[in-house]
């Protein structure tokens, strides 16, 4: 499950034969333009949480989780309907996020792509949500998943 973010994403890594359209669950990860280190302070990464929600009620989106690494964004998906579009979200989340932050800091903040991995119905998407949350223990940046201010879980049975 592991993503090396060291790598660069090709320009268009989507998959060529799927539609993406639906209730399809999704690890979306989206980096900092050239790995800058944006996600360390509360004010950025608060305004993102609230861009980030807001963005996907209104594309029909179910955030089950967020994890803002320090210069990267870890995020599992579910669409809600068939009219579900996680690319139409993605690039409004980054659009808006983006204005908001350059307007801010005079900076741009994404990567140009983004990498998602479609989730199949045999994956576990707590497995996957708590591979996320740990993270920011295995990265040594707390010693407890609970001490980071910057990911939160919304599954009911989820820390």
């Amino acid at each position: 499950m592991g993503l090396d973010i060291n790598r660069s994403f090709p320009k268009r890594p989507r998959l060529k034969d799927f539609d993406y359209i639906g209730t399809y669950a999704y690890f979306i990860t989206i980096l900092t333009r050239d790995h800058n280190v944006y996600f360390k302070g509360t004010e950025v990464v608060s305004h993102l949480i609230s861009v980030l929600l807001e963005t996907a009620k209104s594309e029909r989106f179910d955030v089950l989780a967020y994890c803002f690494m320090t210069d990267h964004l870890h995020l599992p998906v579910m669409g809600r309907d068939d009219q579900s579009n996680p690319k139409r979200f993605i690039g409004l989340f980054k659009q808006k996020s983006g204005y908001w932050f350059k307007k801010t800091y005079n900076n741009n903040l994404w990567h140009n792509s983004y990498y998602d991995h479609v989730m199949i119905k045999e994956e576990s998407i707590e497995n996957v949500v708590m591979y996320m949350l740990g993270n920011p223990v295995s990265r040594d940046l707390v010693q407890d998943l609970k001490e980071y201010p910057f990911s939160r879980s919304f599954l009911q049975h989820q820390a």
